[in-house]
């Protein structure tokens, strides 16, 4: 019982810290969006940070209301509908604005007569579609949740069990396995175009480096170049985002293949569902203003 006290306090701290946070920095962005020439950047990462708010509203709020005594917060099967589909469908937008951010990024650091600076948008309306997109994407891949999610509270032997406030219903084994394959092809191929994005601006960092290196001369001190800390920047939140997510997806697989109430997974499961969305804001502070800057500065130089 403490240890479950315990849990909820956590993420009540851990879901407010990163909804103050992400707040924080989507009015950054949307206070600075008018006095830069990279404003389709900032809408992706306005986008991001709204999505980070929309998974910590939907997953650690809920959670916390529910578990300190006020379960009829989602007495009814249609707040259970509209919290779990909002966060999954949150989930699904992080992965795809995630891998939009770095092509982007790539883009915008790639040499002239580079396939890849064709992808880079000219104004915020070659990027809202893809967002909108993305939103479009998501609901369907998700839109089975609105017929399998039901409220617990109305069982109150099942719900006394456990901190859960929806429940699912079962459903066609067809069904199931298309929308898992779905999901799955969704996030493969998202992930796929992040990581090969990102090992792309990488390599590019990387030679700029070398010749940076190769025409310094050796009586001036050695500063890491802007461009440097902006690959950091982005091999940080790649980082980040893969290891909670293949974290999340290896506790999923051995909870429901191996034992479905093993209490220290399910409670590391939901502090991973909720860890990018409260530490990737911090890596935004700590680096966006190089980041952002790095491929303007690039293009002064060449």
């Amino acid at each position: 019982m403490a240890l479950n006290f315990a849990k909820r306090v956590i993420i009540f701290i851990l879901s407010g810290l990163g909804i103050i946070r992400n707040i924080f920095v989507f009015m950054n962005y949307m206070c600075f969006i008018r006095d830069t020439k990279k404003k389709f950047m900032h809408l992706i990462l306005i986008h991001l940070v709204f999505t980070n708010i929309i998974l910590l509203l939907s997953k650690g709020i809920p959670t916390t209301i529910a578990t300190f005594g006020l379960r009829n917060f989602l007495d009814d099967n249609t707040g259970c509908k509209i919290v779990v589909y909002l966060e999954r469908i949150s989930r699904g937008l992080s992965i795809c604005t995630s891998a939009l951010l770095t092509v982007v990024q790539a883009s915008t650091i790639s040499p002239r007569h580079s396939r890849w600076r064709r992808l880079e948008p000219r104004t915020v309306w070659h990027v809202l579609p893809l967002l909108l997109s993305f939103w479009g994407l998501n609901s369907m891949v998700s839109i089975n949740l609105l017929y399998i999610v039901t409220s617990t509270y109305r069982n109150s032997s099942h719900s006394s069990e456990n901190d859960n406030y929806c429940d699912f219903l079962p459903q066609s084994p067809k069904i199931n396995w298309i929308f898992l394959s779905l999901l799955a092809l969704r996030d493969t191929v998202f992930q796929g175009i992040m990581g090969g994005a990102s090992g792309y601006m990488v390599f590019l960092l990387h030679k700029h480096h070398q010749r940076v290196l190769h025409l310094q001369s050796s009586r001036f001190v050695y500063k890491t170049p802007p461009e440097i800390k902006a690959a950091q920047s982005v091999l940080l939140l790649m980082l980040c985002f893969l290891t909670f997510y293949w974290a999340d997806c290896v506790t999923s697989l051995y909870l429901h293949f191996f034992s479905k109430t093993d209490s220290v997974t399910i409670n590391l499961q939901e502090f991973l569902t909720i860890g990018y969305a409260v530490l990737s804001p911090f890596v935004l502070i700590h680096r966006d203003g190089t980041w952002l800057n790095a491929g303007m500065l690039w293009q002064v130089e060449r």
